[in-house]
């Protein structure tokens, strides 16, 4: 008994105070969302398509497309402002977004006629500015989930970006975009002590093409082309791994 007073109880309750003393600091350095102001980097993948709402050439409507899609790449700063459980979030990043939808030049109008199909590939480059609202869901020692959404203003970088129109009967297509456009955010996001990810989709809220110009001859050589008329938005899906600092 005496060995258990002079030892064993003041080596346990070593120990314990050890133990207490490195949950205590470990909380305060693992636990970012319990302070006023974060700010953070992260940088994932996205899979974009095309919600094509009119397209039409030689007054052929074409009422099908298949998008196939592509993966593309992003990288982004954020600063998150906390409000107990709930946060506001703005943030800047630069995106790469690809994606290639075809389609069949006749339309529906020839079902009997062997399909002549034409594509048309997109690399956009963007800076991309969404402002957040989210709500913590969880928010318990290290752990975190939440969900948000929001807004996300987006800039289009006309002279890096890349449209490639294949098979069309046109010669020297050339899309241009609007360079500012709007989209909606939504999505869940988890962390663990400092690290986190996050699962969103994106929807553009209006039409990003804003004219086609090509030159005045047909890849026959004759001339007399229609115009072409063609109207889209953009969606994404993403995925990024991020460190909130």
């Amino acid at each position: 008994m005496n060995m258990l007073r002079k030892f064993i109880l003041p080596g346990l309750l070593a120990i314990a105070c050890t133990a207490v003393g490195q949950n205590y600091n470990a909380e305060k350095v693992d636990r970012p969302n319990t302070k006023k102001i974060n700010i953070g980097i992260k940088a994932g993948f996205n899979s974009s398509m095309f919600m094509v709402s009119e397209l039409k050439i030689k007054d052929v409507t074409i009422d099908e497309v298949q998008n196939n899609y592509k993966i593309g790449y992003f990288g982004a700063l954020f600063m998150r402002i906390n409000m107990k459980k709930h946060f506001i979030q703005p943030e800047v990043s630069y995106n790469v977004s690809k994606c290639e939808f075809t389609f069949d030049k006749l339309g529906s109008q020839h079902p009997a006629i062997e399909p002549d199909y034409a594509s048309v590939q997109s690399v956009l480059h963007s800076v991309d500015f969404p402002i957040l609202y989210g709500y913590n869901v969880v928010k318990k020692g290290p752990y975190g989930m939440s969900i948000f959404a929001g807004p996300k203003l987006r800039y289009l970088w006309g002279k890096h970006n890349e449209i490639t129109f294949k098979n069309f009967d046109q010669k020297g297509i050339h899309e241009r975009l609007y360079p500012f456009n709007v989209s909606a955010v939504i999505g869940v996001g988890v962390n663990i002590s400092r690290i986190f990810f996050d699962f969103r989709y994106e929807q553009g809220i209006g039409n990003i093409s804003k004219s086609i110009i090509y030159d005045n001859i047909n890849s026959d050589g004759s001339t007399g082309v229609s115009n072409i008329i063609f109207r889209r938005r953009d969606s994404a899906l993403s995925f990024s791994l991020g460190f909130i600092l």
